[in-house]
Parts: structure tokens; C-alpha cells; sequence
């Protein structure tokens, strides 16, 4: 999922997590420590203008989190118990070749207009995120891309999806073109939700004002550049949530946001850049790093998530593997690491975040700081002076890790400006492939490995906005998706990677970590590895 934000376990089925990792994230499950029982309140979380909350379309951060707890998709992936939980579908079995899944749902749920949740309303929304003939077609049908007749759909040569079935009101069956292992993971993620007919008799009155099956609903309609304010919804089929509403607070920047926080005006937002160490010391630091308490505000915990430049390999200039390798090798990430975010994050050496495969075969050998080898490529191969336009979308704090790197390549001998839009506008310029560098943020879908693979190197996926086309890779990928042992599935994706890693079409930068703080009216709030935030269980003082 791409960020818009300036960040935005155990073997589980497809495990993905490597043991390795689990010890750092140990301290991700939520804080369980007694809280007052408090409940009811208005909770005020900044969000940027999101792209989209419909569940067709909802690619990023900001409007997946509104989406999610509008909407309830199959599955869930808890992060205390650190496996697959069930959700909209109280249970489910896998044939024995691993490519058909029957989910069973529970009865008597309610979409947030009364209609009843079913096997049909799953189908149909699913078929919404792969029909091309959408007024703006959905860019997050590679989730769906395992479904079989899921590509035939989005070609336009199928008019429905062909592996999913309404088996009766409350069985969903779904075939895939071949086993992937881990299917469970990928039907927890909160787009894979279904809709009821409202969907298609109000399209337009869907997009600004979803009716989902969640804990919330919405209060009114999206309001683009000020709120989108959802409350409780009390015939909700699970547990009820504690507070009365969000009102998600839409700002210009993190740093607006922010002044909101210090006013009283908003409960949890992003610290500005280099305040992060102040914070700790005003509002006290969460002993987890994702759950905010009365005096434990500050949250600093790692993401799923990773920080890069994404290259046009089909400008003439990024084209140049020699241009790709100097400008990775000029980059001082450690730098923008303890500069910016007081050593918070760390520098990425591939694409993997820790938490998701931390393993030391997974490291790109030109993904580190060495400035001599950068001006030396520079030099020897007459690149001194080509000119590099970096791009990034305006509001999310990016300026300053920005002007950072372009120092670092003007340093190399490459001539460097900045250009910066709205997030909408900046994806949309990507995608028509209208820029050289561009910066992006990825935070797991779900957790597995393939998610961070599949989405941003697969020749024909939607977020594979560097153009990189390589047909070993996507075969390889391919391969990689149907293996079902975890060991081998784990070093097929390494080896991927390392595929990957020779031909550089993204520069990692960073590893994301946590660098928000809660307010005091906060009794408990858990902001979740990726990036979202458990409203539904959220407690707010009296």
C-alpha cells in the first residue's frame, strides 16, 4: 500500500515473518495493562486528503484508514496472537491442492443501511475492484490478481469473476488460477470487503459516503481539504466500539496538524521532523512503541513499511544502470536517519523492512552510503552535469528528505531541482510515467513477502510505477506464489530480491518506524506495525 503520510511473530499461515524479526516486534501486541473502562468521546486523528475511501479503489494510507473500520473484509491479521483471525467469515477450509477456499460468514451481519452481509455482496464488491468500466478504474486489483478470471475481468474480456461464487447467502467459495499460500493473508486486507447494492445503484454517492459492515459508519459525507466524522455503529455483528466517533481531520501538512495537537485540537497526529526527542520528554514515551497511554504518548515503533525512490526506468537518463547505481551509492541514508528523525528510522539496504524477512541475504550491495565510488561512476562515465528533477507529492513532510538527497547527488556531480504536487495529482503522474524520481512509501497490505515484491516489480502491476520490466523476475514471482513450503517459498523471494537488486529500478531508503504522539485524553490507543489504528477498541477518558 503506498503511503501518503511522511511516516502513510509467530508462523501464521503463508508465514512470512522471519523468527528472527519476531524478537524486535515481541513488544507489538497491544498494551494489556488494566485501563479505566472509560468510554464514548469523539476521537480527532489527522489524516491527509485521501485518494479514495470507496473499497474499490483505497491504495494508500490515508484512506485505508478510514476505509477499515468502515468495512470488514474475510479475515484479519492479529498482531497479539500473531496469526490469521476471522472477521467477516466466522471460518474456513482450503482443499487439499491449496487453490480453492470456502469461507464460511457470519450470519445476521449488517451492512450500515440494514441490508444483510452475504456470499453475493462479497462477489460484487470484489467484482467492482476488477471491472475496468468503473469511472475511474480501481488501482489495487493486483490483490485479486491470484482469483481466476480476475485478469480476464480487468482486461474487459469477463464480465464477472469467474473463481468466486455465492455458494448459498452465507458461503463464499474462492478458486485460484493456482495455490498461493498466502491467500488467507491477502483476504485480510481491508479493500477485499463486501458491498451492498447502494454500491452500484449510487456510485457516485458511494464514493464520498460508503455504506460499509464495520464497527463505524459514516456521519454525513467525505468533505475533500477538511473532515470525513464517522460514529459507532450499534448493530454492529461483533464487539461495539467504545468511543462515540472519529473525526478525521483532514490538514495541509503533518506540521499544521501538529500545531492542532499542541492547541488541544486534535488527539493523535506525526511529530514534526527533529522534534521527536522533545516529545519523549513532554508526553512520555509508549513502553511498546504502539500503544498510547496517559503519560506514554510518543510512539516510535517499527513499521512494516519502507521509504524509496522509485526511477523511470523509461526516461532516457534513469534508463542508465550507471546513473541508477551512483545515485544509490551517493545517498547518505544514516544521515537522513539521525538528522531528520533522531535515529527513529534506520537506512534500508533493500526492500524487506526487518519485521517482514531480516535476513542478511536479502541486502542490495549498492544500497549503502560510499560518495567517492558515486563521483567516480560520475565522472568516468561523463555524467557530471545531467540534469535530475526529483518529484514528490507536497504536504507530507518529504521537503526536507528531499533537499537532503539532492545536496548528496549534487555532491556526485548531477544537476538537481525539486518539483513537488498534490498526493492525487503526484499518482497520477507516475502512472503516466511524467517524471525521473519520484519518492513512494510502502507499508504492507498484509505481511508477507510477496506483498512487497509482487505490487512494485511484476512487469504488469498496478504500483510498478518505475516501469521495470524483466520476464525472469515475473516468472520467478509466479513460481515463487504457488510454492507452499514456508523455507522455500522464504528463499525463492530472496532470491528475487537479489534479482531485483542487480538491475536497481528503486532506491530504498529508509525503514519507516512510528513518530506519532497521542494525547492525554488517550486512556488506550494502539497504532498498529501497519499503520493502522484500532479504533473500535480504542478508550478515551471521560
Amino acid at each position: 500500500m503506498a503511503l501518503n503520510t511522511n511516516m502513510n511473530r509467530r508462523t501464521f499461515v503463508g508465514g512470512a515473518l522471519a523468527a528472527s524479526a519476531l524478537t524486535a516486534l515481541a513488544a507489538c501486541g497491544k498494551n494489556n495493562a488494566a485501563t479505566s473502562g472509560a468510554s464514548g468521546g469523539t476521537l480527532k486523528f489527522y489524516i491527509n486528503d485521501p485518494v479514495a475511501i470507496d473499497p474499490y479503489n483505497t491504495q494508500e494510507s490515508e484512506g485505508t484508514q478510514v476505509e477499515h473500520i468502515l468495512f470488514d473484509a474475510l479475515t484479519d491479521f492479529d498482531w497479539d496472537k500473531q496469526e490469521v483471525v476471522p472477521k467477516a467469515a466466522e471460518s474456513w477450509t482450503v482443499n487439499e491442492t491449496g487453490d480453492v477456499f470456502t469461507f464460511k460468514l457470519v450470519q445476521g451481519a449488517k451492512f450500515h443501511n440494514g441490508d444483510p452481509v452475504n456470499a453475493e455482496s462479497f462477489k460484487r464488491g470484489w467484482e467492482r475492484i476488477c471491472d475496468p468500466n468503473m469511472a475511474t478504474p480501481s488501482e489495487i486489483a493486483y490483490h485479486l490478481d491470484p482469483v481466476k478470471g480476475a485478469k480476464e475481468m480487468q482486461a474487459g474480456t469477463a464480465k464477472s469473476l469467474e473463481g468466486v461464487v455465492a455458494v448459498d447467502d452465507y458461503t463464499l467459495q474462492v478458486t485460484l488460477t493456482a495455490p498461493m499460500a498466502d491467500f488467507l493473508l491477502v483476504c485480510a486486507h481491508p479493500a477485499l470487503a463486501p458491498v451492498p447494492k447502494a454500491a452500484l445503484d449510487d456510485p457516485n454517492g458511494f464514493l464520498t459516503a460508503p455504506i460499509g459492515n464495520g464497527p463505524f459508519k459514516m456521519d454525513g459525507k467525505w468533505e475533500s481539504g477538511r473532515y470525513i466524522n464517522v460514529v459507532r455503529f450499534d448493530d454492529y455483528y461483533g464487539t461495539k466500539a467504545n468511543i462515540d466517533g472519529i473525526n478525521f481531520s483532514i490538514q495541509k501538512d503533518p506540521e499544521t496538524a501538529f500545531k492542532e495537537f499542541e492547541a488541544g485540537n486534535m488527539d493523535f497526529c506525526q511529530i514534526p521532523s527533529g522534534r521527536v526527542d522533545e516529545m519523549k520528554k513532554k508526553y512520555g514515551e509508549a513502553a511498546d512503541g504502539y500503544t498510547v497511554t496517559p503519560e506514554k504518548q510518543v510512539l516510535t515503533g517499527a513499521e512494516t513499511s519502507v521509504y524509496y525512490l522509485t526511477l523511470n526506468n523509461n526516461d532516457p537518463v534513469m534508463s542508465n544502470p550507471i546513473v541508477r547505481r551512483a545515485i544509490s551509492l551517493a545517498i547518505d541514508r544514516q544521515a537522513i536517519c539521525d538528522t531528520l528523525f533522531e535515529g527513529t528510522r534506520k537506512p534500508a539496504d533493500c526492500m524487506f523492512p526487518p519485521a517482514i524477512d531480516e535476513h542478511a541475504g536479502n541486502v542490495w550491495a549498492d544500497c549503502k552510503y560510499d560518495a567517492a565510488a558515486a563521483k567516480k561512476l560520475v565522472d568516468d562515465n561523463g555524467l557530471a552535469g545531467t540534469e535530475i528533477t526529483l518529484s514528490y507529492n507536497s504536504g507530507g513532510g518529504h521537503e526536507d528528505i528531499m533537499t537532503s538527497i539532492q545536496a548528496n547527488l549534487e555532491a556526485a556531480g548531477f544537476k538537481v531541482k525539486q518539483s513537488s504536487m498534490e498526493w492525487a495529482a503526484y499518482l497520477t503522474a507516475l502512472g503516466d510515467g511524467n517524471y525521473q524520481i519520484g519518492r513512494l512509501g510502502w507499508i504492507a497490505d498484509y505481511p508477507t513477502m510477496d506483498n512487497f515484491i509482487y505490487p512494485n516489480f511484476f512487469s504488469t502491476a498496478d504500483n510498478n510505477y518505475a516501469k521495470y520490466n524483466n520476464p525472469e523476475v515475473d516468472a520467478a514471482i509466479e513460481k515463487a506464489r504457488t510454492i507452499t513450503d514456508e523455507n522455500a517459498r522464504k528463499q525463492a523471494y530472496r532470491d528475487i530480491n537479489q534479482m531485483i537488486a542487480n538491475d536497481m529500478p528503486v532506491i530504498p531508503i529508509m525503514f519507516y518506524a512510528h513518530n506519532h504522539v497521542g494525547s492525554a485524553k488517550l486512556e488506550s490507543f494502539y497504532y498498529d506495525p501497519q499503520g493502522k489504528a484500532e479504533f473500535a477498541k480504542a478508550k478515551m477518558k471521560a
